[in-house]
């Protein structure tokens, strides 16, 4: 089955190689560092131990970063931390700079992946959440280097359909040494898939160990003092949006500031979409609405904006520090949804429209604290808006209840080390 699974792959990679060609016009950056996807990059050299560590993209490296730096700590360990996505690789490099080795990931065949495993050696191999990829985890096998799922999760989407292909998502699952899945019904999702229990460990989300550094409350507090100075203000940001959200998000905030009432005359918004290739088309949007919109990226005052646009990277936990209100995006479109931790660490009363898929536990965790509200439709998104603009302690009391989720659910991150420290003895 994987034989087939190989062949079928590299009869697809010219189409794979045509759709980096196509991705770089509008994000440049995928025209570089061909290479690398292919295993050719200088060799590491290095008398530690080397822990691969492979991040999909900026979500998965955030989520794992308080990993990295504990794992960083111990000077035993070389890290060797892979990305796909370009601006997955530009955080890990603005973020850590050379004190980690870093390249893209080997595409899955295997004379990629020997050229790979020859250059790095790894000791251990860590993947997040759901990248799971069958000639990887069976080079890891051969290799006898111990592969790790971590903060593992499966939606039932996503379980579907591995369940197609249940030949080949069975040894592949088994070749992990060890699955740390963030929740029990995750967890019953991959035995279905054919994981054995023997391998799998119900950790929690690391996404709740995150912290907020008194320096980023601080540059928060700056930048809100800006947003404030000619006067009181609303913030409301809409994070992480996708193609067909924007201009939702815009149709409801013209609805809302056409209203005549002190707290709709306050409101301000900051958008910031998901994909750094889609930063001027939503600026274009938000200018063709007539708005007075501030781009992150160009400085200047922000004191008497309509807009902000979110169009740096880097920043969007700054940019949650400094809002009222946290909508959360890939959820009106059915993306899945996208971390509500990060606000809820903040304190703010949450936003959603109602595709959840992909964060179904922590948001069923916020809507029973009473700290998520979900829309599903624009009429519904501006109803509940204009209800937290109208009552400030309503707003307060929702926040509330989502740091105390976000606190409350804290641990998972010194349980994954602690396990993936025995494996590394």
């Amino acid at each position: 089955m994987r034989l087939l699974y190989t062949i079928v792959f590299y009869c697809l990679l010219p189409f794979i190689l045509l759709r980096l060609i196509w991705r770089s016009f509008a994000a440049p950056a995928y025209a570089r560092r061909w290479a690398e996807r292919f295993g050719f990059f200088p060799k590491l050299i290095t008398s530690k131990k080397v822990v691969w560590l492979h991040t999909v993209s900026v979500g998965e490296f955030l989520a794992a970063l308080p990993m990295i730096r504990r794992l960083m700590a111990d000077e035993r360990l070389q890290l060797v931390i892979t990305t796909t996505t370009p601006t997955g690789s530009e955080r890990v490099r603005a973020t850590l700079g050379d004190s980690v080795f870093h390249v893209y990931a080997p595409y899955d065949v295997p004379d990629a992946l020997a050229r790979f495993f020859k250059r790095v050696k790894p000791s251990v191999y860590l993947v997040m959440e759901t990248e799971l990829w069958p000639n990887t985890l069976a080079a890891c096998a051969r290799r006898k280097v111990p592969a790790i799922l971590v903060n593992g999760r499966l939606s039932e989407r996503s379980a579907r359909g591995y369940a197609r292909f249940s030949g080949l998502t069975s040894p592949m699952l088994n070749n992990l040494q060890l699955a740390l899945i963030q929740n029990h019904t995750d967890a019953k999702r991959f035995v279905q898939l054919g994981l054995h229990e023997s391998k799998l460990r119900v950790t929690g989300n690391i996404k709740f160990d995150l912290s907020l550094t008194d320096e980023l409350r601080l540059r928060a507090a700056e930048l809100k003092k800006q947003f404030i100075a000619s006067g009181d203000k609303i913030i409301w940001i809409a994070a992480s949006t996708h193609q067909g959200e924007d201009e939702i998000i815009l149709d409801v905030f013209s609805e809302i500031r056409k209203k005549t009432n002190k707290s709709a005359q306050q409101l301000i918004l900051i958008l910031v979409p998901r994909h750094p290739e889609r930063f001027e088309k939503v600026g274009q949007l938000c200018d063709a609405r007539g708005f007075k919109t501030i781009r992150r990226s160009h400085g200047g005052s922000v004191a008497d904006m309509d807009i902000l646009l979110g169009d740096t990277m880097g920043e969007l936990m700054l940019l949650f520090g400094v809002s009222d209100i946290a909508f959360v995006g890939g959820s009106l479109v059915p993306n899945g949804g996208h971390n509500f931790i990060e606000p809820a660490a903040w304190g703010l009363p949450l936003l959603s429209g109602e595709h959840l898929f992909n964060f179904a536990e922590v948001s069923n965790l916020l809507m029973a604290a009473n700290a998520l509200d979900v829309a599903h439709n624009p009429d519904e998104l501006e109803k509940i808006l204009g209800n937290l603009l109208d009552n400030s302690e309503v707003r307060k009391q929702k926040g509330e209840n989502a740091l105390r989720v976000a606190i409350e659910n804290r641990g998972a991150l010194d349980k994954t080390l602690n396990l993936i420290k025995s494996i590394l003895q």
